[in-house]
């Protein structure tokens, strides 16, 4: 920190930012990654970190990254200022944080911790809803009552279920788990408030990884890591925290906690050893065992939001693309399941078998998700990076995606606000109108995971889009959006 200001009650935050994989493009499919940074704070007499206000101005980038500032305060948005694929080495930044604003005086004594999650932005745009698919529809979206996909051009209101002249149907729920409450004919109205993916917005462009859930535990306090995990915080040191150790989670207990209140220390232990943190100990391996309110509560502390099942097709599928019948998220129906892995663990992680590009049912000895991202390579293109199209990762398999269902009633009052950053003293997600953290009414699945037949991966397949699932589960992961230009 440098450059207080007494007066106006702010400091700069000093940092380097960097990552692989970068691009920025403004042809085609004109988007870019970034990186959403945001800041946490506690008093260096206290256990309680808190999210800090970052000012809308006054920051400082290099001159070849660009910085985005959301009204909310909550963090920013940086990246690449022109077009290119490269890695990303953004040193000198400085964020404002107006510390007065949070509460705290000039003399304090203060730590911050700087954290930044990789982004995909989406575009503005018109795009498909469903895809035409006759065999195995389970609940495709379709233009009217017939098996047309339904084109989206604007974020207005949409009647669903009485196949009029401009409403979207859902194939008389035809194969789904549990009917849409509109299937049939029954009228209902999707709201013009629910986001339906023509705005543009940025989402997570990979699932939450362990080593951003061990970060995210080690931020919270006794009580809320008691919620947020499926083992106490005061268990033993090699304790698994969401399972015991099984389906290739490693998140594990380091430093226990006590119950007068000290919080758990938490680490990747992929090894199972009594060595914390090696860099074959799983860190990069998308994080299963996440109930739907783990995740809400990753997404609120993070300053993001959910996503809906519209947008999940947006991201999936790209703007004004006609859709390809039984497609997955890389565009095509090519399909080729990981078998086995090298360098299990790493930070390279990767499968053996040529060719592959999802993890799914047709997978033998790999049980549990993969490394993130693991099937993009320099070789590779979309189809056999398993990559959708604007760059987001294992959309199809590998874990289950937690969507916003448009379903049901609870679903459909989504309004798309975003976390704050801070969650209730007991470790939930307290953003109004969100599905509840325990009952998860609203929410439902999409995508398939590593379990799951090769229908459940496509793009259009709403099989579990009515289903609630509230538990912790092996094959259930997430990650979260939010809203650009405002």
């Amino acid at each position: 920190m440098s450059g207080q200001n007494g007066v106006l009650n702010y400091t700069m935050i000093n940092f380097d930012l960097s990552w692989d994989h970068s691009w920025r493009t403004s042809t085609y499919e004109s988007n870019w990654d970034a990186a959403w940074v945001f800041v946490k704070w506690r008093l260096k007499t206290s256990n309680v970190w808190n999210h800090a206000t970052i000012d809308t101005l006054g920051h400082t980038v290099p001159a070849d990254a660009t910085i985005e500032t959301p009204l909310d305060e909550r963090g920013v948005f940086i990246y690449n200022a022109y077009d290119t694929i490269s890695s990303n080495v953004f040193t000198g930044i400085q964020l404002r944080w107006d510390y007065g604003v949070d509460g705290l005086f000039d003399n304090d004594s203060v730590e911050i911790c700087v954290f930044a999650i990789e982004m995909v932005y989406v575009p503005q745009g018109e795009f498909y809803l469903g895809d035409g698919e006759l065999t195995d529809p389970e609940g495709h979206f379709t233009n009217e009552n017939t098996t047309d996909p339904f084109f989206l051009t604007s974020e207005g209101a949409i009647t669903l279920g009485d196949g009029s002249a401009g409403s979207m149907g859902d194939n008389g729920g035809n194969g789904m788990d549990f009917d849409d409450d509109f299937a049939g004919g029954t009228v209902k109205t999707l709201p013009a408030a629910f986001p339906k993916g023509y705005n543009a917005f940025y989402i997570m462009k990979y699932e939450v990884s362990q080593e951003q859930y061990v970060e995210f535990l080690n931020k919270l306090t006794y009580t809320q890591q008691e919620t947020r995990t499926a083992n106490a915080p005061t268990s033993t040191s090699g304790t698994g925290a969401m399972c015991a150790n099984t389906f290739r989670n490693g998140i594990d207990v380091m430093t226990p906690g006590t119950s007068a209140g000290t919080p758990a220390v938490y680490a990747s232990n992929y090894t199972s050893n009594a060595i914390f943190n090696q860099t074959f100990d799983g860190q990069n391996i998308a994080c299963n065992f996440i109930s739907w309110g783990d995740l809400a509560a990753y997404l609120d502390w993070s300053g993001l939001r959910p996503f809906t099942e519209l947008e999940y097709e947006k991201a999936c599928r790209g703007s004004n693309i006609t859709p390809f019948m039984g497609e997955y998220a890389w565009g095509d129906t090519t399909l080729k399941g990981a078998k086995s892995i090298i360098y299990p663990g790493y930070n390279n992680e990767t499968d053996t078998i040529t060719g592959a590009n999802a993890a799914y049912r047709d997978t033998s000895g790999v049980q549990g998700p993969l490394r993130v991202g693991n099937f993009a390579k320099s070789t590779t293109d979309r189809i056999y990076s398993g990559g959708a199209y604007y760059g987001d990762m294992d959309m199809s398999g590998n874990l289950w995606e937690r969507i916003i269902t448009v379903s049901n009633a609870n679903g459909r009052s989504f309004t798309g606000v975003h976390g704050d950053g801070n969650l209730d003293t007991s470790g939930y997600a307290n953003v109004s109108n969100w599905p509840s953290n325990t009952t998860a009414l609203g929410i439902g699945s999409r995508g398939g995971g590593w379990e799951s037949n090769a229908v459940s991966l496509r793009i259009s397949s709403r099989y579990y889009s009515n289903t609630t699932v509230a538990i912790r589960g092996r094959y259930y992961g997430g990650r979260g959006v939010r809203n650009a230009h405002y």
